[in-house]
Protein backbone atom coordinates (compact mmCIF):
# COMPACT_ATOMS: atom_id res chain seq x y z
CA UNK A 1 0.00 0.00 0.00
CA UNK A 2 1.30 3.31 -1.19
CA UNK A 3 1.87 5.83 2.00
CA UNK A 4 0.28 9.10 2.20
CA UNK A 5 2.01 11.74 4.36
CA UNK A 6 0.20 15.38 4.16
CA UNK A 7 2.46 18.34 5.13
CA UNK A 8 0.89 21.88 5.64
CA UNK A 9 1.13 24.80 7.65
CA UNK A 10 -0.91 24.72 10.71
CA UNK A 11 -3.49 21.96 10.70
CA UNK A 12 -4.85 22.03 7.62
CA UNK A 13 -3.53 19.06 6.64
CA UNK A 14 -5.27 17.29 10.52
CA UNK A 15 -8.82 18.98 9.29
CA UNK A 16 -8.23 17.56 5.18
CA UNK A 17 -7.45 14.34 6.22
CA UNK A 18 -10.39 14.18 9.10
CA UNK A 19 -13.05 15.17 5.78
CA UNK A 20 -11.49 12.67 3.49
CA UNK A 21 -11.58 10.09 5.96
CA UNK A 22 -15.41 10.98 7.01
CA UNK A 23 -15.95 10.72 2.91
CA UNK A 24 -14.35 7.66 2.38
CA UNK A 25 -13.30 5.52 5.39
CA UNK A 26 -10.68 5.61 7.99
CA UNK A 27 -7.35 5.27 7.04
CA UNK A 28 -6.30 2.77 9.62
CA UNK A 29 -2.10 2.99 8.33
CA UNK A 30 -0.32 3.77 6.01
CA UNK A 31 -1.27 8.16 6.18
CA UNK A 32 0.54 10.66 8.58
CA UNK A 33 -0.15 14.51 9.08
CA UNK A 34 2.76 16.49 9.76
CA UNK A 35 1.76 20.41 10.11
CA UNK A 36 4.54 22.75 9.88
CA UNK A 37 4.61 25.44 12.91
CA UNK A 38 6.38 28.67 13.78
CA UNK A 39 6.87 27.15 17.03
CA UNK A 40 9.25 23.91 15.79
CA UNK A 41 12.54 24.83 14.55
CA UNK A 42 13.41 23.83 11.04
CA UNK A 43 15.48 21.12 12.23
CA UNK A 44 12.55 19.84 14.70
CA UNK A 45 10.33 20.01 11.56
CA UNK A 46 13.02 17.86 9.47
CA UNK A 47 13.70 15.26 12.11
CA UNK A 48 9.65 14.80 11.41
CA UNK A 49 9.59 14.12 8.25
CA UNK A 50 12.74 12.02 8.64
CA UNK A 51 11.16 9.72 11.58
CA UNK A 52 7.45 10.21 9.90
CA UNK A 53 9.32 8.04 6.54
CA UNK A 54 11.54 5.77 8.61
CA UNK A 55 8.47 4.33 10.32
CA UNK A 56 6.19 3.85 7.55
CA UNK A 57 8.74 2.60 5.19
CA UNK A 58 7.89 0.34 2.80
CA UNK A 59 8.66 -0.94 -1.01
CA UNK A 60 5.74 0.96 -1.98
CA UNK A 61 6.51 4.58 -1.87
CA UNK A 62 5.27 7.76 0.03
CA UNK A 63 3.30 10.59 -1.83
CA UNK A 64 3.86 14.03 -0.01
CA UNK A 65 0.73 16.08 -0.62
CA UNK A 66 1.97 19.57 0.45
CA UNK A 67 -0.50 22.92 0.80
CA UNK A 68 1.69 24.65 -1.65
CA UNK A 69 4.50 25.11 -3.93
CA UNK A 70 7.37 26.84 -2.84
CA UNK A 71 6.25 26.84 0.87
CA UNK A 72 8.20 25.62 3.88
CA UNK A 73 6.64 21.99 3.50
CA UNK A 74 7.75 21.28 0.07
CA UNK A 75 11.16 23.11 0.90
CA UNK A 76 11.32 20.86 3.57
CA UNK A 77 10.70 17.45 2.16
CA UNK A 78 12.27 18.16 -1.25
CA UNK A 79 16.05 17.43 0.01
CA UNK A 80 15.21 14.43 2.55
CA UNK A 81 13.55 12.45 -0.26
CA UNK A 82 16.02 13.46 -2.92
CA UNK A 83 17.49 9.87 -2.98
CA UNK A 84 14.80 7.83 -2.18
CA UNK A 85 13.05 6.36 -4.45
CA UNK A 86 9.20 5.95 -5.29
CA UNK A 87 8.43 9.50 -3.61
CA UNK A 88 6.44 12.34 -5.26
CA UNK A 89 5.69 15.45 -3.89
CA UNK A 90 2.32 17.17 -4.99
CA UNK A 91 1.21 20.34 -4.14
CA UNK A 92 -1.69 22.46 -4.14
CA UNK A 93 -3.76 19.96 -1.61
CA UNK A 94 -7.70 19.84 -1.63
CA UNK A 95 -9.88 17.37 -0.81
CA UNK A 96 -10.86 15.61 -4.11
CA UNK A 97 -6.82 14.91 -3.81
CA UNK A 98 -6.90 13.14 -0.64
CA UNK A 99 -10.19 11.59 -1.47
CA UNK A 100 -8.65 10.05 -4.47
CA UNK A 101 -5.48 9.01 -2.74
CA UNK A 102 -7.28 7.18 0.12
CA UNK A 103 -9.38 5.59 -2.08
CA UNK A 104 -6.93 4.15 -4.93
CA UNK A 105 -3.62 3.94 -2.99
CA UNK A 106 -4.36 0.34 -2.40
CA UNK A 107 -4.91 -0.80 -5.94
CA UNK A 108 -3.53 1.68 -8.40
CA UNK A 109 0.12 1.67 -8.79
CA UNK A 110 2.56 4.45 -7.96
CA UNK A 111 2.84 6.50 -11.33
CA UNK A 112 -0.83 5.80 -11.64
CA UNK A 113 -2.11 6.86 -8.36
CA UNK A 114 0.28 10.13 -8.58
CA UNK A 115 -2.05 10.88 -11.91
CA UNK A 116 -5.36 10.23 -10.60
CA UNK A 117 -4.20 12.34 -7.33
CA UNK A 118 -3.14 15.53 -9.70
CA UNK A 119 -6.16 14.85 -12.52
CA UNK A 120 -8.82 14.77 -9.50
CA UNK A 121 -7.16 17.83 -7.78
CA UNK A 122 -7.56 19.67 -11.07
CA UNK A 123 -11.16 18.62 -12.04
CA UNK A 124 -12.24 19.65 -8.85
CA UNK A 125 -11.23 23.49 -9.19
CA UNK A 126 -13.84 24.99 -11.44
CA UNK A 127 -16.72 27.90 -11.33
CA UNK A 128 -19.53 25.73 -11.12
CA UNK A 129 -22.82 28.70 -11.77
CA UNK A 130 -21.68 28.89 -15.09
CA UNK A 131 -21.23 25.36 -15.50
CA UNK A 132 -24.85 24.89 -13.92
CA UNK A 133 -26.63 27.56 -16.37
CA UNK A 134 -25.27 26.02 -19.24
CA UNK A 135 -26.61 22.66 -18.38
Amino acid sequence: MINIIVMTHGEFGAYLIEAAEHIVGAQKKGVKNISISSRLSLEEMCLSVSHSIEEMKSGDGFIFLIDMPGGTPMNIVLPIIKDIPKTAVICGLNINMLTSAFSYRKTLSFNKLVDKIMDDGKKSICEVKNLLIKA
